[in-house]
């Protein structure tokens, strides 16, 4: 009964993907609980395609005992499609990252472009004074990164990309002032923007960066990666020896955290210092 009554009263979250070893989500809970001095747990739980349902269907029905939880590849899809009550920006994007129960309904949320835009106000608050940003890649990735810039009033939304039918799909999909380009453009497309983000994988596994001539954007412009691990990637590292201030991706993921955290232990974190600390230490440890 003891056991019972604990899991009743303990507040529990996840983070479910497909491997999530990898996850940094743990830790980075884990501290915001010591902090308040909740005793909650956020756990690692890995769950295979073919099982996720399943582990939906309990959480629905309470018998896992979670609140909810966040997803991760590659489960953001579905769980927007098993959601009972997923918002627009889910909707939108048609992937979900984070999920909560509120008055019997699964609700549903994606958090990433969020945490996107809040690691950039916090290192380039004029961010979004410009009207031109340009985006490497067309990748999953890139979904909620061009639904945030746009959902902040940029006009002009350049997507650049290997492969320009994905980056097509993109600009169909997201509106008007999203436009498709090939790498052929990427120099045009760059003048005068004042937000390049990078999306891809480029330099990560030891492939060729191309050179990239970031004089051409405004003088006030910056330059962001969306990768984490090196905190400086390639790009950033060229951009950065061109004289331009640069964001890099830890600050996503951290922000990302904070929506779902309130949802499940009802305070709401800040990232700070000392939590990007944690983490950076735990990537070097691990490295």
């Amino acid at each position: 009964m003891a056991d019972s009554r604990e899991t009743l009263t303990i507040p529990r979250a996840f983070v479910t993907g497909f491997p999530v070893r990898h996850s940094r989500s743990p830790l980075i809970h884990g501290h915001w609980l010591k902090s308040f001095g909740i005793a909650g747990s956020y756990t690692a739980q890995e769950v295979s395609p073919e099982n996720f349902p399943a582990f939906i269907a309990d959480l629905k029905t309470g018998t896992s005992g979670f609140r909810g939880g966040n997803v991760t590849i590659p489960h953001k899809e579905m769980a927007y499609q098993l959601a009972d009550e997923p918002d627009e920006l889910a909707t939108e994007l048609g992937a979900a990252n984070t999920l909560w129960l509120e008055e019997g309904k699964l609700k549903a949320t994606n958090t990433d472009g969020i945490g996107f835009t809040s690691n950039l106000d916090a290192f380039h608050p004029s961010w979004d004074k410009t009207n031109r940003a340009v985006i490497l890649g067309a990748g999953g990735a890139c979904r909620a990164i061009i639904q945030a810039v746009r959902n902040r009033g940029i006009g002009e939304i350049h997507v650049v990309n290997r492969t320009v039918e994905r980056a097509r799909e993109l600009a169909d999909r997201f509106g008007p002032m999203v436009q498709a380009h090939s790498m052929d453009a990427l120099a045009e497309v760059m003048q005068g923007a004042g937000l390049f983000i990078n999306t891809t994988s480029l330099g990560m596994d030891g492939t060729a960066v191309p050179d990239i001539d970031f004089t051409v954007m405004s003088k006030d412009a910056a330059v962001t990666d969306i990768v984490y691990v090196p905190l400086k990637t390639p790009i950033l590292a060229m951009a950065q020896q061109q004289g331009f201030p640069i964001i890099d991706g830890l600050g996503m993921l951290l922000h990302q955290a904070v929506p779902g955290f309130e949802k499940w232990f009802g305070k709401r974190p800040v990232v700070d210092d000392t939590l990007r600390a944690l983490v950076i230490a735990d990537m070097e440890k691990h490295a």
